[in-house]
């Protein structure tokens, strides 16, 4: 875890043409295949269930794509909207897709970034990361692991290769207008682990980058909340130091769609800097 926003081509890099077989058929931007249902938030639990209050009195169960604690981002009576689900069969009939903090809207299903991620890297959108013929989803690697991005200079297993792993970023504690979004909002080990195997492959001579997708535009700076889980900090500083890339993006966020906007800075402490 937007904008369709046009950013400056890198002029260091020239962007190839994409191999047609190796393109992503994604959207220009990420946009909701059918309109939301409005309604009010009750009260999320079992980590993946959510009850939700419709416009007409109605309370529904929708599914919660996000397995974080969802601070910030999960308080009761707030406005939220729910997609209906396309599969008749399916057991829940919604997913919780977005919630309304102060005037922001924020996205909170953790299934879009790697899809709006991979469309704008394929596109050539994203400055950090052009010049490669070639873009991946859940390729294998590390040990017993599956990279988000796997970027490619000449085609699939061929030339310099850049791993990117993704994740979404909804937390922001302080509702001030200069105050940071923050990751993570919960202790995450697999996170962690995903900051080794990015070092494995700096080892191994290979880019690494950690991508932070954040799906709200209502902040000025990118941080860590060391103080929820301090070993993925020292994780990162450690990553950071052997060679591990860092980017941040925001998202903008409506009732229609999501699209990747503007880089976020980060906001570091000087010993991760």
């Amino acid at each position: 875890m937007n904008g369709d926003k046009e950013m400056m081509e890198n002029p260091a890099r020239q962007q190839p043409a994409l191999n047609p077989a190796t393109a992503i058929p994604t959207l220009r931007w990420m946009k909701f295949p059918d309109p939301l249902i409005r309604g009010r938030l009750v009260k999320r639990y079992k980590r993946f269930l959510t009850d939700v209050e419709l416009d007409d009195g109605t309370i529904v169960v929708a599914h919660c794509a996000n397995s974080g604690s969802m601070l910030s981002v999960n308080t009761a009576g707030a406005e939220v909207w729910i997609s209906p689900a396309r599969n008749p069969d399916r057991k829940l009939r919604y997913t919780w897709e977005i919630i309304r903090i102060n005037r922001t809207l924020v996205g909170i299903n953790t299934a879009h970034p790697n899809a709006i991620a991979a469309d704008a890297v394929a596109r050539g959108k994203i400055p950090e990361l052009t010049g490669y013929a070639s873009v991946r989803r859940e390729v294998k690697y590390g040990k017993n692991s599956r990279i988000d991005l796997l970027l490619e200079r000449g085609g699939p297993d061929d030339g310099d290769k850049c791993y990117v792993e993704i994740k979404s970023v909804t937390m922001k504690r302080d509702l001030a207008k200069d105050a940071p979004v923050e990751f993570p909002d919960a202790v995450t080990t697999r996170g962690a682990k995903h900051l080794v195997e990015l070092t494995d492959m700096v080892r191994q001579g290979h880019r690494a980058v950690m991508w932070y997708l954040v799906q709200r535009a209502d902040s000025p700076a990118f941080t860590i909340a060391g103080d929820i889980d301090p070993e993925y900090a020292k994780g990162l500083t450690k990553a950071m130091a052997a060679g591990v890339e860092v980017i941040c993006y925001a998202c903008t966020v409506t009732r229609h769609g999501i699209t990747l906007s503007t880089p976020v800075p980060l906001a570091f402490p000087k010993k991760m800097a």
